[in-house]
């Protein structure tokens, strides 16, 4: 599935590049949806979980920003754009800076439980 994302993800960019309007916007709903289902799927993955509800947020933006380059409306709509990169940005901050190292620190504080010796 992640391989198909990532055709998906390329042919919505490349229709960008070429401004080939009706499939490009076409294409952001698989390419949307299948991150959505990536990230749902490694929900219970804290690292996954972190780095696909990045991803998702990203293409959200890119689509955006394509979608506002598209009909010439960019100037406006490009701020606005800000919003789901940043937040996909306060997601991994938060899993490097706060949530890593508290599991780091949590396993380090764990200590060992003797093994009890079998009679």
């Amino acid at each position: 599935m992640e391989n198909l994302h990532i055709l998906f993800w390329l042919v919505k960019d490349i229709c960008w590049c070429m401004v080939f309007k009706p499939l490009g916007i076409a294409m952001i709903f698989p390419t949307l949806a299948i991150a959505v289902s990536i990230a749902w799927r490694t929900r219970h993955i804290v690292a996954e979980l972190t780095h696909n509800i990045a991803i998702a947020l990203w293409i959200s933006a890119n689509s955006m920003w394509m979608i506002s380059e598209f009909y010439g409306v960019d100037e406006k709509v490009k701020p606005y754009c800000l919003i789901p990169f940043s937040l996909g940005l306060l997601v991994l901050v938060y899993y490097y800076l706060i949530y890593s190292p508290l599991q780091k620190k949590k396993t380090a504080a764990a200590k060992p439980v003797p093994v009890e010796e079998i009679s």
